[in-house]
């Protein structure tokens, strides 16, 4: 995927020290990512004293901590970013061996952030009924798959599944609430930071709910405009992914609410990129790379800028309208789409979605090393293969 705008000079965004990961040439930031890693420990290993007498807790305790390792810390990432834009810098590198701690307030938040993606992750897989996540099975698969060792019927073993998911889930989301309401204890900056945070997930539940809802196209409603799609997409993830984490961050570090708005709205184009990227990948990316289906959003009828550009094509529409009778088969419905250009167009709407995020942060009073690195994700976000 090349963009107009961005060149391959810029380095490929850094992989977190997580699951063994080797370090990034930013000791500030592997540190950083430690202590992320040893807040989320904490949180986990305390609720080991809030509930004692619950005999499958444990297991599931587990298998949801599993969910917040693998990942590329991207929301601590910009929650960090963002925290040191606007003056919270107290991590400069001492001499070559001691290196200021990360500061806690900004770890607890970027840790809320990672606890508040898991949570949507767990819930979106019941919705989609994925069974793979990262290329290891959901939380929910992995109950439906004891449920049937047990030799629970198929239908029940999947609805036990689905409901230990769905309080899984909850679980993670309350962790992300207690870590952001508690990351200050300056009452005028939490209060502002956490109002973030809860309209986050107020966007996300909205967006999610409009996701199932433009699904209805596969039962003879209009398919969704593009813009209609767009809108859902910022809702479900961009909001939370990197509007929040941005703005949270700028808030947390003392910034006033005029400029926390204004990097959140670039951060809002930043992250609508990234779920357009995000349904090309899910339609014609490497599943070895991906870690998940490039067939199911076709199967879920999902609306995507990718079929929203494919109805517009008679071809495409046929092949779509065949794929929902049951009459065209998964490997079709792609080649119609790619003969049509959905790829292409696509790939040009997530680069000038970032263009426009681009010319806004221009005009922030951003220092160098941070509108640096935010170039960089920018870079990231339309070159990912994952």
């Amino acid at each position: 995927m090349n963009s107009p705008r961005l060149t391959d000079t810029h380095q490929p965004f850094p992989v977190p020290l997580r699951g063994g990961a080797v370090a990034t040439s930013d000791p500030a930031w592997d540190d950083f990512c430690v202590a992320v890693a040893e807040e989320l420990d904490a949180y986990f290993d305390g609720l080991k004293d809030t509930v004692r007498c619950s005999p499958g807790f444990p297991v599931l305790r587990s298998r949801i901590r599993e969910q917040v390792t693998g990942g590329k810390l991207l929301r601590p990432r910009l929650t960090r970013l963002a925290w040191r834009a606007f003056g919270g810098r107290a991590e400069p590198v001492m001499d070559g061996a001691t290196r200021n701690a990360p500061d806690p307030d900004c770890v607890r938040l970027a840790a809320s952030f990672e606890l508040l993606h898991a949570a949507l992750l767990v819930h979106d897989d019941v919705v989609d009924r994925d069974p793979v996540r990262r290329g290891r099975p959901t939380v929910g698969e992995l109950y439906r798959r004891d449920a049937h060792s047990a030799g629970a019927p198929s239908d029940e073993a999947q609805h036990l599944g689905e409901a230990v998911a769905i309080i899984g889930g909850d679980l993670l989301l309350a962790g992300a609430l207690q870590l952001a309401t508690t990351c200050t204890t300056d009452p005028v900056r939490l209060q502002a930071v956490s109002a973030v945070v809860f309209d986050a997930v107020t966007a996300s539940a909205a967006g999610e709910l409009d996701d199932v809802l433009l699904s209805m196209h596969r039962y003879g409603q209009q398919h969704p405009a593009v813009q209609d799609i767009l809108n859902m997409e910022r809702l479900k993830t961009a909001t939370y992914s990197f509007e929040a984490p941005l703005r949270a961050g700028a808030l947390l570090a003392g910034a006033n609410q005029e400029d926390a708005a204004r990097l959140a709205q670039a951060g809002s184009r930043i992250g609508v990129a990234y779920q357009v990227v995000d349904d090309v990948l899910g339609t014609f990316g490497d599943p070895r790379l991906t870690g998940k289906s490039t067939e199911a959003d076709l199967r879920e009828g999902k609306a995507t800028v990718l079929t929203a550009h494919g109805m517009q094509d008679a071809r495409a529409r046929k092949a779509l309208a065949g794929f929902a009778a049951g009459n065209v088969t998964v490997a079709q419905v792609k080649a119609a789409l790619a003969q049509a250009g959905a790829e292409t167009s696509a790939v040009k709407l997530a680069a000038e979605l970032v263009a426009d995020a681009q010319d806004a942060l221009e005009r922030l009073p951003l220092p160098e090393a941070e509108r640096a690195e935010l170039s960089a994700i920018c870079h990231y976000v339309l070159h990912r293969r994952k």
